[in-house]
């Protein structure tokens, strides 16, 4: 047992109300400049949807993450002979077009202009070319036609849906959309990593959060390519590839990143998780219906002895192993069976996961409006708005099961509460869904707890960064001796 840590996330997409305060948060902190004024570290889309950048997940488009093959995994578009040909022209990177050309607007027209009967316009001004332009897109371009055929349509989502199914979707009576915010994921098998051939990007053993060291980038822009949900951006100004570093200053001082401290919802949640190093190359290899439960396989348990043992043989220090005893990602993920990561098919064992959103139900229509009984439970959970082949498509790399299971639970969850609450639904019939749903009154309200009225120091569990630590490793080598698991080996190798 190899045990690593790893700060991880969770978003719990019921909750999100698609304000985009933490993508404003975000971009006044890190993208408000030259090169990067189409960069959105932290977006927020519309699903269904294309996204951002365009059809981002699209891999016959743009050949982003790992396939499984004989021996192990490798790249879909970056290798030796493959980034050779690609190098003066990559047919795989997005264009500005996939993103969408940033703009503002001559303001001093509103001032300038002539007196005249007509009000004076501000024209869009190209914040690339300084020039006049027509504005044909945007970071969310969805979002005020969320759920309509012009974009939702085109969603690759849709292809694991049956022909009738996505026809019905876009009758008015069923139009529906939830939002999904997106940063970079982190991955324990991150693609960009492994694809770049100046050594850039790296992930801190520490706490496993992937950088990208600017000094070192020379604009190759595989990382581009092979991030399958283009979490990496090429500066047109600097010439360099940037990234989402995750706040990594604010968490080394006690500080939850902008985009988690900024969220209106309180969708977010951070913690410390433990995962066994020894298991990664097994968990690569699993059949595509099984990558959700490999992945959670990777996760150790933080209060096992056997697991507190070999992460202080590795030299992690039991502040931390404390962290991530308290950590809510844990719960989410591996004890509740709710959060989930999105396409793990690509293979890149992302870690930040999401709980998926428990959407109106479609049941049927009658001359009083829905009926949305729950007499039928299962029956309940098959007829929500969006097919549960889109949302496996999303959240299960293809597998219904554990989407099934997370949306049971929850509606297992909420029937409870409304027992507890409003006295309108029998007791003995949420404790019945309750069992269905492998679940019981106790961890009911531990999901109530910290789905809806937690602190924030529950929700952001921030371990001690021991930083101290790091710094001695570079100025004394000598040093690093006993923090190897911890994550001082080296650099990791591409694709291990």
């Amino acid at each position: 047992m190899d045990v690593r840590a790893q700060v991880s996330m969770v978003f719990h997409l019921d909750k999100c109300i698609g304000c985009h305060t933490c993508s404003i948060a975000c971009k006044n902190v890190w993208t408000d400049r030259k090169g990067a004024e189409y960069m959105w570290w932290n977006n927020v889309e519309t699903k269904p949807g294309t996204g951002y950048p365009s059809a981002w997940e699209d891999q016959e488009k743009y050949k982003g993450g790992w396939q499984r093959v004989e021996g192990g995994v490798q790249l879909r578009a970056v290798g030796k002979v493959r980034g050779a040909m690609t190098v003066f022209h990559n047919p795989n990177l997005p264009t500005i077009d996939d993103y969408y050309e940033p703009f503002t607007y001559r303001y001093q027209d509103l001032f300038d202009a002539p007196e005249g009967a007509d009000q004076p316009t501000a024209r869009p001004i190209s914040m690339v070319t300084g020039e006049p332009m027509d504005i044909e897109a945007g970071p969310n371009w969805d979002d005020d036609l969320g759920g309509s055929p012009m974009y939702a349509a085109n969603d690759p989502n849709l292809e694991q849906v049956s022909a009738a199914e996505r026809e019905a979707l876009f009758e008015v009576q069923r139009l529906t959309f939830f939002y999904l915010p997106r940063i970079c994921n982190h991955c324990l098998n991150p693609a960009c990593v492994a694809a770049c051939p100046s050594g850039a990007l790296y992930k801190r053993g520490e706490d496993g959060i992937v950088l990208l060291n600017q000094e070192r980038c020379r604009a190759w822009r595989f990382c581009v390519t092979a991030c399958p949900y283009k979490k990496t951006y090429f500066n047109w100004s600097t010439g360099k590839s940037e990234k989402c570093i995750l706040c990594y200053p604010r968490l080394e001082t006690g500080q939850a990143p902008a985009c988690f401290h900024s969220c209106v919802g309180r969708i977010r949640y951070l913690g410390m998780i433990l995962y066994d190093a020894d298991r990664i190359q097994s968990a690569l290899a699993a059949d595509p219906d099984k990558l959700v439960d490999a992945q959670r396989g990777l996760l150790l348990d933080p209060n096992d002895p056997e697991v507190i043992a070999g992460a202080r043989r590795n030299g992690i220090p039991d502040d931390v192993i404390a962290s991530a005893q308290r950590s809510p990602v844990y719960r989410w993920v591996v004890e509740w069976g709710l959060a989930l990561p999105l396409h793990a098919e690509h293979r890149t064992l992302p870690m930040l996961f999401y709980v998926p959103p428990l959407l109106p139900v479609m049941a049927k229509v009658g001359d009083t409006g829905y009926d949305t009984s729950i007499d039928d439970f299962l029956g309940t959970v098959d007829s929500y708005r969006l097919p549960i082949q889109y949302m496996a498509s999303l959240f299960g790399a293809g597998n219904e099961g554990v989407v099934r299971y997370a949306l049971r639970k929850q509606l297992a969850v909420r029937t409870y509460r409304r027992a507890v609450t409003a006295g309108d639904v029998d007791m003995a019939k949420a404790d019945s869904l309750l069992a269905a749903a492998d679940s019981n009154r106790q961890q009911a309200d531990a999901i109530y707890h910290l789905t809806s009225i937690a602190p924030f120091d529950e929700r952001f569990v921030i371990p001690p960064m021991h930083r101290e630590q790091a710094i001695e490793m570079m100025e004394d080598p000598l040093t690093a001796k006993g923090f190897e698991g911890f994550g001082f080996r080296q650099r990791p190798e591409r694709g291990a």
